[in-house]
């Protein structure tokens, strides 16, 4: 039985072009990445405003105020901006 020699992984020309590949697309990757970050976490950084609150009280269904008791304002609030969002109300956008 021939004995057949282990063939290396890549070749000096292939290993090259993936690392000048790698290093050309990581800085663009890495940029889009961070700005998808930032959108995510906007609305973290975001207090909730006086007026935004007592709106929350009036107009909270009984599962959100549920939210309130149990996990706090925070999630509360976001729960009830992701409704108000689906109902298309923007007459009176939040101030920031």
């Amino acid at each position: 039985m021939p004995v057949v020699p282990p063939r290396a992984a890549l070749c000096p020309e292939e290993e090259i072009g993936l690392v000048a590949l790698s290093v050309i697309l990581f800085p663009p990757l890495l940029i889009a990445f961070l700005l998808v970050m930032e959108r995510v976490e906007e609305p973290l950084r975001r207090p909730a405003g006086p007026r935004e609150v007592a709106e929350f009280l009036d107009s909270a269904t009984p599962g959100e105020v549920d939210t309130l008791a149990h996990s706090g304002l925070r999630r509360a609030l976001t729960r009830w901006r992701r409704r108000r969002r689906g109902r298309g109300n923007t007459t009176n956008p939040p101030m920031v």
